[in-house]
């Protein structure tokens, strides 16, 4: 009983940093003078664009039960929040699309495969995710802030990101375990990165360790190194 209030407690309060974290770094990005001569420019658009990647990532082991399980209530919401936060995706609508993923991977009834080329893909994974009314609450909330901050701050440190996490999420958790063809013996059709832990962490919270997400997906993103052989 123990070891699961303690899991339960760590998957909180690293969702909790992954949420403030974003949160508080996006309020003062928004106010600081930007300089685009400043390496510190470009570094906190990455460093912004990492947290973007955690809000979804938080979502999505929310969808799994893993961010705080036995608390069904708590866990939704967590999933919730983090999910709306990353463009207003709406998690009741995530949730039983990703279970489809998992139940039929790779196949024509997998919302996330497209297969063939990058670019096609990525068009029916944004597609698949992204819907007119997500659209116009971007669009509302763009004019919003551009009314209270500098353009520039809004671009590189809310939209940018944003685009870029997309990107990330798609290219480490989607194109790159799911493309080309599997063994017969590769009961999930996912790749895995080479064990390096520090470039797993940095390029998608371990998700390109994607075999093992499959095999374990009772595993939250901060244990899913433990799987990798």
């Amino acid at each position: 009983m123990a070891t699961k209030k303690q899991s339960d407690f760590r998957g909180v309060a690293i969702a909790a940093v992954i949420i403030v974290g974003w949160a508080g770094l996006l309020a003062w990005l928004l106010q600081r003078p930007v300089s685009f001569s400043s390496p510190l420019t470009y570094l906190f658009v990455l460093l912004q664009t990492h947290l973007y990647t955690g809000l979804f990532i938080t979502a999505h082991d929310a969808m799994h039960g893993v961010v705080a399980p036995g608390h069904r209530r708590l866990n939704k919401g967590i999933g919730t929040v983090a999910a709306f936060l990353f463009a207003y995706n709406w998690y009741p609508r995530l949730l039983p699309r990703h279970h489809q993923h998992h139940r039929h991977v790779a196949t024509e009834q997998d919302p996330d495969y497209h297969g063939g080329a990058f670019w096609p893909w990525y068009v029916s994974f944004l597609r698949q995710y992204i819907t007119w009314w997500q659209l116009v609450l971007m669009a509302l909330t763009f004019n919003l802030l551009k009314a209270f901050f500098p353009l520039e701050n809004v671009v590189l440190f809310w939209m940018l990101p944003a685009v870029l996490a997309t990107f990330q999420l798609f290219y480490f958790g989607t194109y790159l375990p799911h493309r080309g063809e599997h063994a017969e013996d590769n009961p999930h059709k996912s790749s895995t990165q080479a064990k390096n832990h520090v470039w797993a962490f940095v390029s998608c919270y371990f998700f390109g360790y994607h075999y093992e997400h499959h095999d374990k997906p009772y595993l939250p993103w901060w244990k899913l190194h433990t799987a990798k052989s």
